[in-house]
């Protein structure tokens, strides 16, 4: 599969702005969403809220249908396929059926809600879409979701022997057809007055394509899986990132057709040096680099907002000493924390949106 040369609209609604990762520590709905609507107005996210339960947490969020189905046990740790049972076949062809149900148009709305986050999985997903007055009264220039990526949910998800199940071929397209059906539902479900929606695609667990631990990942399934993600995101009229909060190979993102692709600045930068070519080409497309640049970490506590202006010229100037066009740089950017703040206690989470909100407003100046 050819990823490379695929079309991607323009998302130039995207730069200059901010936005957040997903996950929150609060307890409380509306603590989280004043939060994040009084912080980030332009590009608002529903927060996810992995403190009030299990149930959101950042793999079993995206499980259910096939739990539903009988395709898969969530109950223990890690969740595992049934691949391996009598019943296994039967099971499939009901999933492959909605699939294929999907793909015809006919029905389609009714398998995009099996798909959905149920009652008790999503509680700050639900609460973001019944405010709409929230939303009508912001100068939101687009509406933010998220979404594990396949890689790190095939790496969390075990098939009946034990194995990742991402190694598994029919394993690992269930994963990704689930996500990209869900990804549909959630395109679908967040779009608010014409606003455009963009889906974020988590993928931590790309840190581990080249490790000896893993010498077996192929770089072409991780890529085509993605692919497939991203293509269900803009089929629904979504725009489509990928965050990933470590070093990783960054090439492999450059080369597919996202609007913006997520790194952590504040402690990863340098991996993103290697790969100047890949992004130089990404830029000349269009493409948005989102610089993870307030840390979710306790550092948050001792940086400020001109620290961090000082952290992203500086990362400016070594890109561009390697080739990186500067101009692109400096007009095609977005603002995010370096990963997602739940393991944060609420007052540091609150720091590290009030700090974004501040460092996007000095920059637009």
């Amino acid at each position: 599969m050819n990823t490379n040369n695929e079309h991607v609209a323009k998302a130039d609604f995207l730069y200059g702005t901010a936005t957040g990762i997903g996950s929150m520590p609060h307890l409380d709905l509306n603590e989280a969403l004043r939060l994040v609507f009084q912080t980030l107005p332009q590009g608002p996210h529903w927060p996810q809220l992995p403190t009030r339960g299990r149930e959101e947490g950042f793999a079993r969020q995206y499980l259910h249908a096939l739990e539903r189905l009988g395709l898969l046990d969530t109950a223990g740790d890690p969740p595992f396929f049934h691949n391996r049972e009598a019943g296994w076949p039967a099971r499939l062809e009901r999933f492959y059926n909605l699939c294929l149900q999907a793909e015809e148009g006919g029905g389609l709305t009714e398998v995009l809600r099996h798909f959905s986050f149920p009652d008790g999985a999503a509680d700050g997903f639900y609460a973001f879409l019944k405010e709409p007055w929230r939303l009508s009264a912001s100068p939101a220039q687009y509406i933010k979701g998220q979404i594990s990526g396949p890689l790190s949910l095939g790496l969390q998800v075990n098939a009946g022997d034990g194995t990742a199940a991402f190694y598994h071929t029919e394993l690992r397209e269930i994963i990704t057809r689930t996500l990209a059906l869900l990804a549909r539902w959630q395109v679908r479900a967040l779009r608010r007055d014409s606003r455009p929606v963009l889906i974020f695609i988590d993928e931590p667990a790309l840190l581990s394509y080249g490790q000896s631990a893993y010498v077996s990942l192929s770089r072409t399934a991780i890529k085509e899986s993605l692919a497939e993600v991203i293509r269900a995101i803009t089929a629904e009229g979504g725009y489509a990132g990928v965050h990933c909060c470590s070093g990783v190979d960054w090439s492999i993102l450059f080369e597919l057709p996202l609007h913006a692709v997520n790194f952590d600045a504040y402690s990863y930068f340098s991996s993103l040096l290697v790969y100047t070519d890949g992004l130089e080409s990404f830029l000349q497309r269009g493409g948005c680099l989102a610089w993870g640049l307030v840390p979710t970490s306790p550092s948050v506590e001792t940086e400020n907002v001109e620290s961090l202006l000082q952290l992203f010229n500086e990362g400016i100037g070594r890109l561009a000493n390697k080739g990186v066009t500067q101009k692109l740089l400096r007009e095609q950017y977005l603002l995010t924390p370096s990963c997602g703040t739940a393991t944060l206690t609420t007052t540091q989470a609150e720091r590290v949106y009030h700090l974004l909100g501040e460092l996007q407003a000095r920059l637009i100046k």
